[in-house]
This record gives structure tokens, C-alpha cells and sequence, in this order.
């Protein structure tokens, strides 16, 4: 079996890269494991080389080093090759679909020699718009806050949590929460102005909330909650329980849907985020993929549950 290392080097503090290299070297050189490591330089990179090494036919087990984004390029090159499985050396600013593992993930998950030999479980993928992903997808006021981060941090002399702290003020404090849109669910139909619309294969976003914390990425259904307009003292104050994933204790604003596709659509432009991805469209259409993934992980976690 080979083992494929895709390392996006812009991802991580100063000296990751390197420090990583080491590791890998250091852990499957004595071990005798084939290995390879290429460096991605410009966006789609991770998946294409994902793909080409699921496309020859061998058996390779892929890890994708980096954060969120750098996992749904090596999902979407990678799905549907029975060859092929994947995994997450967590090295961005964000792992979000880790966290299903427990506390210790980024730790765990740190331990290359642990990955090598690990279980694998056959994981869903969402569809959305034609593009596959593993985690969550979110399309109101948090999907655009996650897009505007990259804008602000463009600006001179702002950090990555000034960037985070600058979109959310123009987002929630300077402009309408809402956005008018029609959702369906199944049979049922809401047409209304929504906050957050997310659709939840995994459980965590956002650096940490967890809107539906029994979703499960292996049991082919997915978990919707919508939240309509809402006052900004009540965004605020219910804000933990949505992160806390405590919809059924507020029914009345946060609605939760269970099921195998949703779709969402405005007259004007909406945000979606899929696993820290970014997509624009007025209209969306989320269900489980018929393809699924191979997901690896160390024999001592359990994704099922809190841990």
C-alpha cells in the first residue's frame, strides 16, 4: 500500500511544513512503508493529485495536511475509488470535521504511525451543486462571515482573529442578518426570511459549533436547522444553544429537519461555505452523494459520538 502525504504549505504557522516532513520521514522510512509527499502550490492542486492516485488502481491511503479546505479538495478527488481512503494531518487554522473524533483529535490525529495502521469506515458525502463535501455547509449570516474573513485579512496590519472579529461586525452588526429565501424540506416548505440555514453531515464548524451534535456521517441522512429572522438580542442570546447544538429546547426558532436532501433558493445571491469552501448561487440543492469516501483514523477513536 502506498501512502500519499498532499501538504498544502501555506496552511499552519511558520515552520510547519518542514516540521512535518521530518515526521514523516522519521515514522515511515524505519517502518519500510512505501511514501510519497508533494506539495500543493495553487487551489484544486490536492484534489487533482488525489484523484490521479485513486485512478491507478493500487490501494493508497491519502492524507490530506492542512485544514478543512485542504480535506474537501483530497474528498472530492478521492470519492467513489474503493482503492482509495483518506484522512487529515490537522496543519490549518481549522479542522472542524475532526473534532467528531473527541478532545484529543488534534493530538491523535498528529500521530502519523497511529494513521498508518488505523481502522477505516466508509463515510457520506453531501452533494451541493455538483461539489462533494464531508463536514458542514452553512448559507446565512455565518457562511458570510466565514467569506468575508479572507477579504479583511487582507488589509494591512489586520490578523487572522482582527479579520474574524471584523467580518462579524459588518455582518451582524452593520447589515441585515436575514436574507428572504424558500426552503424544502421533504414536504415541508418555508418560505421566509432566514438568519442560518446549515445542513450538518459531520457536527462541527466554525471553530467549534456543533449545531446537531448527534448527526453521524456514515448513517446516509442529513441534518438541517433553520433559524428565520431574528432580532439581534435574540441572535445573541441564543447563539450558545445553537452552538451547544440545543435546537429541541428552542423549537420556536431553531427547526430541525432529518432527511436525505434539502434545497434552499432566493432572489438574491446567497453565500454557501462547504467545509470552509466557498460557493455563490441564488439557488442550492444539498443530498447525499451515491458516492461515499473511506475515511481513516486511529484505532483508539470513536467518530459515533461525544467523546
Amino acid at each position: 500500500m502506498k501512502h500519499l502525504f498532499l501538504v498544502n504549505p501555506a496552511a499552519g504557522k511558520r515552520g510547519s511544513t518542514e516540521a512535518l516532513l521530518r515526521r514523516v520521514e522519521e515514522t515511515f522510512s524505519p517502518l519500510g512503508l512505501e511514501h510519497e509527499v508533494v506539495l500543493t502550490s495553487s487551489a484544486g492542486d490536492a484534489e487533482r493529485l488525489a484523484r490521479r492516485a485513486a485512478c491507478s488502481g493500487g490501494p493508497v491511503r491519502i492524507y490530506a495536511c492542512g485544514g478543512d479546505g485542504t480535506l474537501n479538495e483530497v474528498v472530492n478527488g478521492a470519492a467513489g475509488y474503493p482503492n482509495a481512503a483518506v484522512t487529515n494531518v490537522p496543519k490549518g487554522t481549522g479542522n472542524d470535521f475532526l473534532r467528531i473524533f473527541g478532545a484529543n483529535y488534534a493530538a491523535r490525529f498528529s500521530d502519523l504511525a497511529a494513521l498508518s495502521r488505523g481502522p477505516q469506515a466508509a463515510f457520506d458525502l453531501m452533494d451541493c451543486n455538483g461539489k462533494l463535501g464531508i463536514g458542514v455547509i452553512c448559507a446565512g449570516v455565518d457562511a458570510r462571515v466565514a467569506a468575508d474573513v479572507h477579504r479583511y485579512k487582507r488589509l494591512p496590519l489586520v490578523t487572522g482573529p482582527g479579520a474574524y472579529l471584523l467580518s462579524l461586525g459588518v455582518n451582524v452588526l452593520l447589515t441585515d442578518i436575514a436574507r428572504p429565501t424558500v426552503v424544502q424540506a421533504g414536504l415541508d416548505r418555508l418560505e421566509e426570511e432566514t438568519s442560518i440555514i446549515c445542513i450538518c453531515n459531520g457536527r462541527y464548524y466554525g471553530g467549534g459549533f456543533m449545531p446537531v451534535g448527534d448527526a453521524q456521517p456514515d448513517d446516509g441522512v442529513l441534518d438541517m436547522v433553520v433559524v428565520p429572522r431574528v432580532s439581534r438580542f435574540t441572535f445573541f442570546r441564543l447563539v450558545g444553544a445553537y452552538a451547544k447544538g440545543r435546537y429541541r429546547s428552542h423549537p420556536e426558532v431553531i427547526r430541525h429537519f432529518h432527511g436525505p436532501a434539502f434545497s434552499f433558493s432566493s432572489p438574491e445571491e446567497l453565500v454557501a461555505v462547504i467545509d470552509g469552501e466557498v460557493m455563490r448561487a441564488k439557488s442550492f440543492t444539498v443530498r447525499i452523494s451515491e458516492r461515499k469516501v473511506a475515511f481513516f483514523y486511529p484505532g483508539d477513536l470513536d467518530y459515533r459520538g461525544e467523546n
